[in-house]
């Protein structure tokens, strides 16, 4: 009898130790899996900078721009966010993580990209990961652009706005940001290491005037011109 006593205290410690080792997989992907139950709203729901967007700034800037109709007024159509991981050649888990920031910033799973071609200087291998990229449109695009202005942005050392020389000439603007830390749905904890990330707000704006226009009263902050 005491022999089968400990084959049943041994086989009852396997699933234990299973569940200990999965215990970190699962931790890791607890977080996203919260975002994503977060992400369906309620039929009819319109994002609050969208709001603004449909019922005040199209008016505006139809009379600001000439435009004969509100439709012909410029408009947010995506944002695109891309950060390189450069790391990723030594450390494979580093897309790992980037994913679950980006996931946890936006609310929307990453593709993750790859090295087109191999280049021996800097040990790139073809087919690589080096990055991750999402693109944003509707309602998570007008999510994602509210709390980036309302949150994100105060959080920035000495920030003072941003130049409006960062449009491409197209009415898109194109930013970069030193870390992912400014945006508080990270933990510093579980993401420790500062990475930096590109921004793209893409219009359908026809000059970078009309591009600052529409962003502007969106609420975005640009930097203030000194007065003479």
């Amino acid at each position: 009898m005491a022999k089968d006593t400990t084959k049943e205290n041994k086989t009852a410690k396997k699933p234990a130790q299973m569940s200990k080792k999965a215990k970190k997989g699962e931790s890791r992907s607890s977080a996203v899996a919260a975002v994503e139950k977060q992400s369906s709203l309620p039929e009819g729901y319109k994002a609050r900078i969208q709001a603004i967007y449909t019922g005040e700034v199209r008016q505006a800037l139809m009379k600001q721009l000439g435009v004969k109709s509100v439709m012909a007024s410029p408009k947010l159509t995506k944002i695109v966010i891309n950060v390189g991981v450069s790391e990723a050649k030594d450390n494979i888990q580093a897309i790992d993580q980037a994913k679950e920031d980006i996931s946890l910033i936006t609310g929307q799973a990453p593709q993750i990209r790859k090295a087109k071609k191999s280049i021996s200087n800097f040990k790139l291998r073809e087919g690589l990961p080096i990055g991750v990229r999402v693109t944003l449109r509707g309602i998570k695009m007008y999510e994602f652009l509210d709390r980036f202005i309302s949150l994100a942005c105060p959080r920035i050392r000495d920030f003072q706005g941003f130049s409006d020389g960062l449009f491409d000439g197209r009415g898109n603007l194109n930013l970069g940001l030193k870390e992912q830390h400014i945006f508080p749905e990270i933990d510093m904890e579980r993401s420790p290491k500062a990475r930096g990330m590109n921004i793209t707000f893409v219009t359908t704006a026809k000059t970078d005037e009309e591009g600052k226009a529409l962003l502007e009263m969106l609420g975005f902050p640009f930097k203030k011109n000194k007065a003479n």
